[in-house]
């Protein structure tokens, strides 16, 4: 039987990038999980490999280039060359823009934007001598519509959007057949929200409706197989998309109002703020899951919309064809 792909997961040890780690693993590829924490990183690959699965961990600070590159060397050396990469790290702080400290938005930038530029350029370094391979950045719907108090956070991921789609044209100009792609992603059930730094005197949450993260590593894992520019995962991320682009002052109106209170629960937290994870990995057993089972949905009836595409068009034009031979069997009577 022959061997898996190799794949690379940044952010892997827990939220969506274990998430996608797993269901690369189910697929029978050999993954290697990068992030900071060791003890996560370990839990990752025991399970991974309690499903008869392949992998290494590279503990591995993706703002650091030099730690990305490295570890893409120890992966290729190990595990064989690179066929899938995915720049799933990122890092939150919730605070508003004039009490976030500069250094927490140069963590946070280096994180979330270089971070996806390193692992990117890594990855490039190895594919294009093959002329193949995959990247995968993975987006938000708030690469498109930034929402208040997240702004290093949003401010990245736009980053990472222009980012690619000037990689794009590069690799359009070369005739490289990388293929790079975008899933851009809805409110999420990872432990994001239990562990970042914030300065909201409440707890924070997601807003709008939450979905589990596999709902993400099936679109993740669907991109590494198609060739799809971009990848919208659920109707919230679509509808947000699109809001900008025709209504984009009623939604500063809107946020204003709403989104300070929608991203806050009722639990307090402790005067000054939490310390989080920005600059030091965060001490706990945290999965793929965080505290939202009970309103985080498994399924996605979008997204299967959306990854089938072509099923779709050719049951429509089939329902289309047969009303067509239903009339003209009617005008014969």
């Amino acid at each position: 039987m022959p061997e898996g792909p190799v794949v690379v997961v940044t952010g892997a040890s827990a939220g969506v990038g274990r998430a996608v780690a797993l269901a690369f693993a189910r697929e029978g590829a050999k993954v290697a999980l990068l992030a900071r924490g060791v003890q996560r990183l370990q839990a990752t690959r025991e399970e991974i490999e309690r499903l008869g699965g392949r992998a290494m961990i590279v503990p591995t600070d993706v703002a650091s280039s030099h730690e990305v590159e490295s570890a893409a060397d120890q992966v290729e050396q190990q595990l064989g060359p690179i066929a899938v990469w995915v720049n799933n790290a990122a890092a939150t702080i919730y605070s508003p823009v004039e009490a976030t400290a500069p250094e927490e938005f140069l963590r946070a930038t280096q994180v979330t934007y270089l971070g996806t530029v390193y692992g990117t350029q890594a990855a490039l370094r190895r594919m294009r001598t093959r002329n193949a391979g995959v990247i995968i950045q993975v987006g938000t719907a708030l690469a498109y519509r930034a929402i208040p108090l997240l702004a290093p956070y949003c401010a990245a991921k736009h980053a990472v959007r222009a980012f690619t789609d000037a990689l794009r044209s590069e690799l359009v100009h070369d005739g490289c057949a990388v293929q790079v792609t975008m899933v851009h992603l809805p409110a999420l059930n990872t432990p994001q929200f239990s562990w970042c730094r914030s300065r909201l005197p409440r707890a924070p949450k997601p807003v709008g409706r939450i979905f589990q993260p596999e709902v993400a590593a099936e679109a993740i894992l669907w991109a590494s197989r198609h060739r799809r520019r971009e990848v919208y995962v659920g109707w919230p991320t679509v509808l947000a998309i699109h809001a900008q682009k025709f209504i984009s002052r009623t939604l500063d109106w809107y946020l204003a109002k709403r989104a300070y209170e929608d991203q806050q629960l009722e639990e307090r937290l402790p005067e000054g703020g939490r310390k989080g994870n920005l600059f030091e990995p965060v001490v706990g057993s945290y999965g793929a899951h965080g505290r939202f089972e009970g309103q985080a949905h498994a399924r996605s009836v979008h997204l299967w919309m959306n990854l089938h595409q072509a099923l779709i068009l050719a049951l429509l034009l089939g329902a289309a064809a047969g009303v067509l031979v239903l009339l003209a069997l009617l005008g014969t009577l």
